[in-house]
């Protein structure tokens, strides 16, 4: 078959000017043998995507490669035909996310993240609930057989929604597994590439349920490690592990949101050396790194472009080309069977996926130690609750989350919720559906 005969893989970036992000996924996809592709671009913001463009143009000469690239400012364009979507939007940008952080703040509530559970993960998934409900539209008339490959967080929230929605083809990704092992190999001393593991759970939430080379349990080997540095019981996650016997597979900084006993003392804090407000710095910082690029590229300056080890590539180059390979991904829990089963069902769990040429097959799990399946189960009606808020058009089911969220619940009474849910909810009114815009006494 010649080149000009093969099929030419459409892959669609919906969000595209979150251009240093974007930028990696390109580096990882032009450096894969993937046959003729057609990088489809799509931001509502023009500079931002005129960026995306060139930034991709730059990377695939980089990399020697020649693909059609296009960019559009109307989504529908951008899907038409694609064989696969990423989707990295974030809606409200910087200036939505400081809002998260600043009226929680007044009330009390400390964050560092705030893209997953809390106030600001609720508000943040409120807000691009109507977007995903566009692209699941555009997706069943477009390219109903695509795979969507979301990036966006909340992860959870996101991905049961798109489900709700009917998306058949879709798949949360994030790094957090990959590089949680990375990290736990190097602190044990052993190579990556000989250690197996298995974890499942929840995004930012699963637990490391195996860690070993051959025979051997490094586990005891990480309980070595923390005797003998009282630094490492100074992290959230090593403080988690040895009270709960796994380790969560999020950063002490994520880990922390999603459980009542940390970010509501000042002594926990301390004691665990946490950075409120930590993600307004990383959003600085990516304003910076955009800033550097779009320069750069307008003066024809090099531009330095690192490979991101992101499940996505991987997943798109083995349905391609039929290489196996098994990665990480959040898929709703009755996608082939139960996948862990004191779970809810219909939740979206992460779980170990098989890759090949015939799609993504996620693996069952079973039960997980009953311990890490409350915690999980406490993080999931969360979930559970904000995308009952946007199938129902329910406002209160959005305080009721924030009710049962174990970190709010922990630090506010429940009128204080409210109050607090009625000043987000009119601080974000115009990117909410109009049924959740109401103030509730």
């Amino acid at each position: 078959m010649t080149e000009s005969q093969q099929h030419l893989t459409k892959i669609a970036f919906v969000g595209a000017g979150s251009v240093v992000f974007t930028q990696g996924l390109l580096a990882d996809l032009f450096g894969l043998e993937l046959g003729p592709v057609h990088i489809a671009l799509h931001d509502i913001d023009p500079e931002r995507l005129e960026t995306a463009g060139a930034a991709a143009s730059y990377i695939a000469r980089e990399r020697g490669v020649v693909p059609r690239i296009t960019t559009h400012l109307e989504r529908r364009a951008a899907l038409d035909g694609a064989d696969y979507v990423i989707n990295i939007v974030q809606v409200g940008m910087n200036a939505a996310t400081h809002v998260d952080f600043e009226i929680p703040a007044r009330f009390g509530i400390r964050q560092t993240i705030g893209d997953t559970l809390g106030v600001g993960g609720v508000f943040r998934a409120l807000r691009t609930f109507p977007v995903l409900r566009g692209l699941a539209q555009d997706i069943a008339e477009v390219c109903p057989d695509t795979w969507l490959l979301n990036y966006t967080n909340p992860m959870v929230m996101n991905v049961w929604y798109l489900k709700a929605l009917g998306v058949r083809n879709v798949v949360g990704l994030c790094h957090s597994v990959y590089w949680t092992m990375q990290g736990l190999s190097e602190l044990v001393g052993v190579p990556y590439d000989e250690v197996s593991y298995l974890a499942a759970g929840v995004n930012h939430q699963s637990w490391v349920l195996r860690f070993e080379r051959e025979a051997e349990n490094l586990y005891d080997r990480l309980d070595a490690a923390i005797e003998a540095d009282p630094e490492l019981r100074r992290r959230v996650r090593v403080d988690m592990y040895r009270r709960l016997g796994f380790y969560p597979t999020e950063t002490s900084e994520h880990s922390s949101e999603y459980v009542p006993w940390y970010l509501g003392h000042p002594s926990e804090i301390e004691r665990l050396r946490l950075p409120i407000g930590t993600y307004l710095d990383i959003v600085a910082d990516n304003l910076a790194s955009y800033e550097h690029t779009r320069k750069a590229l307008k003066a024809g300056d090099p531009v330095e472009v690192e490979p991101t080890m992101e499940y996505a590539p991987q997943i798109i180059h083995s349905i391609v080309t039929g290489t196996p390979r098994t990665v990480y991904a959040n898929v709703s829990n009755t996608t082939g069977g139960e996948l862990i089963s004191n779970l809810q069902s219909g939740a979206v769990v992460e779980v170990p996926c098989s890759v090949d040429g015939s799609g993504i097959r996620p693996v069952a799990v079973g039960e997980l130690p009953a311990q890490c399946a409350a915690l999980n189960r406490s993080y999931l009606n969360v979930a559970e609750l904000v995308v009952q808020a946007a199938v129902t058009g329910d406002p209160r089911a959005v305080r009721q989350a924030l009710m049962v969220d174990p970190a709010t619940a922990g630090a506010l009474p429940v009128e204080r919720i409210w109050e607090l849910c009625d000043e987000m909810v009119l601080a974000h009114r115009n990117y909410l559906d109009p049924s959740l815009r109401a103030a509730l006494k």
